[in-house]
């Protein structure tokens, strides 16, 4: 399952694709609204209620073996510079995770948490203008599993070969990257 608000769902679907539009063979995508407003610092939770009630929803069918979800709220809220509503899409967001989480581990899923840049982290610039760029401080990768011991800091070119070492398939010879997870 491929699964974002509108401001991220290429990210999850086009890009993650490598730039094809067409859904591969047994793909399923869920597209949700964005909310319709100026700027997402007046509506800082976004759609990510809606996107967590969807997934959770798919997770207890226990159908899916992959989902590649996107949150938009700290990129998207952090791009306004605007700490509050920063602050309030990251309890959002946190909220909402928690759940997702606890709904793939009810059903007996693995989960991996990451980003590939921070934005959220870094709302004001030193002469305490809103910073509205993307961060370059280090982003996490969390693994939620009872079989993996230990999880290591990569790079973005890890987490592919990460996934598909969990998931017992094979690691392309293109694929570079190192798996982070024992």
């Amino acid at each position: 399952i491929r699964i974002a608000e509108t401001e991220k769902y290429a990210h999850v679907t086009f890009f993650m694709n490598g730039g094809r539009e067409e859904e591969f063979t047994g793909e399923k995508r869920i597209l949700i609204n964005s909310p319709k407003v100026a700027t997402y610092d007046l509506q800082p939770e976004m759609s990510a209620f809606e996107v967590k009630d969807a997934i959770v929803a798919e997770l207890n069918k226990r159908e899916v073996d992959f989902v590649a979800l996107n949150f938009a709220n700290g990129d998207m809220v952090g791009h306004t510079g605007f700490y509050d509503a920063i602050s309030k899409a990251v309890r959002a967001v946190d909220q909402c995770v928690g759940e997702v989480v606890a709904a793939a581990r009810n059903n007996g899923y693995e989960v991996v948490i990451i980003a590939d840049h921070g934005n959220a982290d870094n709302a004001l610039n030193e002469d305490g203008s809103p910073n509205t760029a993307h961060s370059l401080n280090p982003v996490p990768i969390v693994v939620v599993s009872s079989t993996v011991t230990s999880v290591q800091n990569g790079i973005l070119a890890d987490v592919a070969p990460t996934i598909l070492s969990m998931m017992g398939l094979e690691i392309p010879k293109e694929m570079t990257g190192k798996v982070l997870v024992k």
